[in-house]
């Protein structure tokens, strides 16, 4: 990763974390246990603090940011997709964010709640738990069930699962100039996407 010390706030990282080696922190960020930071995610702590609690996951080119003395929360087993941007806000406990999702300042998402892809969460938003928020501005349209959450959550835990194989199988390598006779697969999990996969 690559990893810049500002205004006298280093970045931590729990030993059991994975930071991808092209994410970017910078100052005040604190990543908990058992946390994924995916490929190119710029986690900027030179204003206000970013926190990912517990288990969370963040995936490729996302953005965590805030204004002055904001905190940027991503709760206990939190998810945040491809591409979201995260500014000044508080994701709960065991919620999704969409891909290239946009939540804003003061928004507080409930605890296990959906925000969907591509939405747009204003500024000073809130919903209650269990929440399915969409749209652009973002409004609640429905409580998700139980059988949604638990969906969420086995996904969730792959990327748990994900932080840890890293930690221990990911190396950096020269490409192969072609595909190797009986190439393996990689190990299926078992999850599949809401709605459909094989």
């Amino acid at each position: 990763m690559t990893c810049y010390s500002f205004a006298g706030l280093t970045p931590v990282v729990h030993p059991s974390a994975y930071v991808h080696p092209s994410a970017v922190l910078i100052g005040d960020v604190i990543i908990g246990p058992g946390c994924y930071v995916g490929p190119l995610a710029s986690l900027r702590g030179d204003f206000g603090r970013i926190v990912l609690e517990e288990g969370a996951n963040i995936q490729d080119t996302c953005v965590m940011h805030g204004f002055p003395d904001s905190d940027t929360v991503i709760g206990r087993n939190g998810h945040v997709g491809h591409g979201a941007v995260l500014h000044g806000c508080r994701i709960g406990e065991d919620v999704l964010v969409g891909m290239n999702a946009v939540v804003m300042d003061n928004a507080e998402i409930g605890a296990r709640s959906f925000v969907s892809a591509t939405a747009f969460v204003k500024a000073g938003f809130s919903c209650p738990e269990q929440s399915l928020v969409m749209g652009a501005p973002a409004s609640v349209k429905r409580l998700l069930s139980d059988e949604e959450v638990a969906w969420k959550q086995a996904g969730t835990r792959e990327y748990q699962l994900l932080a840890q194989r890293c930690l221990e199988q990911m190396a950096v390598c020269e490409p192969l100039a072609e595909v190797e006779a009986d190439r393996p697969r990689l190990a299926d999990s078992g999850f599949r996407p809401k709605g459909g996969g094989r």
